[in-house]
């Protein structure tokens, strides 16, 4: 009995291992409807990992592109199931979305040359 309530006493103890920044950000969502909240309201959209949080999207994004982030929005977008004519059913996977505002006068180049 004791050397189980060590073992659980040290799990317990362990800490979560934390997420790299580039971990974190998995890709940037490019689209018309992207571009269009880039180009006016200074926001850049990226896929994110399940397990990042606000805090963890904010310090990699600011890392990563040397910009100031203002306000960080998440959205989980849903895995949908698809059909290639009547035979061929298939799913696209569901991913974490953040929708990241930049303040006003700083700009993330994603198509840099």
């Amino acid at each position: 009995m004791p050397r189980k309530k060590k073992v659980e006493e040290v799990v317990e103890n362990v800490k979560k291992p934390t997420l790299n920044d580039f971990e974190v950000i998995v890709r940037p969502v490019i689209t018309e409807k992207t571009m269009n909240l880039m180009q006016t309201q200074n926001k850049a959209t990226f896929e994110v990992s399940k397990d990042a949080n606000k805090i963890q999207i904010k310090k990699a994004i600011e890392k990563i592109f040397k910009v100031e982030v203002t306000k960080v929005a998440i959205s989980n977008v849903i895995a949908k199931q698809t059909t290639r004519g009547s035979r061929y059913k298939g799913i696209i996977s569901g991913y974490k979305k953040a929708i990241v505002t930049i303040k006003d006068g700083e700009a993330i180049d994603l198509f840099k040359d």
